[in-house]
């Protein structure tokens, strides 16, 4: 396996991080306006620590490369995770009908990584059926568990 496609979703998430908060940024008022339900807990903080992790996991991954241990599996769950958050934007900007920070990386850069990779990595063997199934699931659920976290914050 190629040590540049560990590196690719590192690449990729950095550039949706800078669509979201640099340029153009605004991405967490968006956000609120998107969920006003949960509007008090999309807070600077919880954005810091949730990118952080994300950089962190996916600059660990590029580093190791494919000799990490569970390097694939880390890369399919990234892989999945930042197209649920691809599809959270598109949500989004469907509901609200405006531009929504993140979209444009997310949809031109994160779901294309996650079709490619699942596709290279079960046409080559590296991953099979179940093993991707699985690692898809880990990823998407991030979606559905953040959300969680999010109403446990506000009820709070």
């Amino acid at each position: 396996m190629d040590r540049i496609v560990f590196l690719l979703p590192f690449i990729i998430i950095v550039l949706h991080v800078v669509e979201e908060f640099v340029w153009p940024g605004g991405f967490l008022a968006w956000h609120r306006s998107y969920r006003p339900a949960l509007a008090t807990s999309i807070t600077p903080r919880f954005a810091l620590i949730a990118n952080a992790i994300l950089l962190g996991a996916a600059f660990l991954l590029g580093w190791y490369g494919p000799d990490a241990s569970r390097g694939l599996s880390l890369w399919l769950i990234l892989a999945a995770l930042l197209a649920g958050n691809a599809v959270l934007h598109l949500a989004g900007v469907l509901k609200l009908r405006r531009y929504s920070p993140g979209i444009v990386t997310g949809v031109l850069l994160y779901l294309p990584l996650c079709i490619w990779g699942y596709a290279h990595f079960l046409g080559n063997g590296n991953a099979t059926w179940r093993f991707a199934l699985v690692s898809f699931a880990l990823g998407i659920s991030y979606e559905f568990w953040s959300t969680a976290l999010h109403r446990r914050m506000v009820t709070t």
